[in-house]
């Protein structure tokens, strides 16, 4: 062509030569994205479902949680009424029945976390188009992290009860006999002539430490576990959001 003076015909073939080039490389662009976002797509869903199962799995233990916990301060509730109480007096197998069953297990919200941390350490959190989502299982964490900090506080509040039968002052082997601890748990026989727990009730420095396990108890169950349930809630309805969109 150019040799027969046609270069405006080369121009234009060349010209379209380039488009067609440029055409075919933003197909294979948007294939390639479209691809690419149908498996971003799948992943999320996977992740979702997955954080779902999860997040359930975490509402079961803290409805459990928070019924251990309601047990613990009712029956620490029925020592303390029984503290210089002449009307309501316990029996020392009553008394180490309470005992047992108010200070025997400890508060502790291990949420299941294995999934939403391996996707926070490998940056698939983005990957949720749901910002409000995105935004809750961010904070997550920090939320966990609070409720750790109160429950080390009532686990202390726990411990300085306990230390009473850790001394002279309390017999930890007559809360097992009685409760059938000794022989069940431990493989101990009964044993006849136990030493009497029923002297702490009538301790200032029990009642007060009894007192201050209650209201922890409680404290711990309406400012921080049902704020929890309700944000463990919020998270299922967002991810069922998701899931739709």
């Amino acid at each position: 062509m150019l040799t027969e003076n046609k270069f405006s015909k080369y121009l234009i073939y060349a010209i379209g030569e380039i488009v067609l080039v440029v055409i075919g490389i933003l197909i294979a662009l948007s294939i390639n994205n479209n691809n690419q976002n149908r498996i971003t797509k799948e992943k999320v869903q996977v992740y979702l479902m997955g954080l779902k199962g999860e997040f359930n799995a975490s509402k079961i233990k803290l409805k459990n949680l928070m019924e251990v916990n309601k047990l613990n301060y009712e029956g620490a509730k029925k020592i303390a009424q029984s503290i210089d109480n002449d009307t309501m007096t316990l029996t020392e197998q009553q008394f180490s029945e309470l005992l047992f069953n108010s200070f025997a297990f400890e508060i502790a919200f291990n949420p299941n976390n294995s999934l939403l941390n391996e996707m926070i350490s490998s940056g698939s959190l983005k990957d949720i188009p749901n910002s409000e989502l995105r935004i809750h299982l961010t904070s997550w964490e920090s939320v966990v992290e609070n409720i750790r900090q109160q429950e080390k506080g009532l686990r202390q509040e726990r411990e300085k009860v306990l230390d009473f039968f850790r001394t002279n002052e309390g017999s930890i082997r007559t809360i097992f006999d009685l409760t059938g601890v000794s022989n069940s748990e431990i493989g101990l026989p009964h044993r006849e002539n136990n030493s009497s727990n029923l002297n702490l009730l009538k301790s200032k420095e029990f009642e007060n430490n009894i007192l201050l396990f209650i209201l922890t108890s409680i404290n711990t169950e309406s400012v921080h576990y049902k704020p929890l349930m309700e944000e463990i809630d919020t998270i299922l309805k967002w991810i069922d959001v998701a899931i739709k969109e």
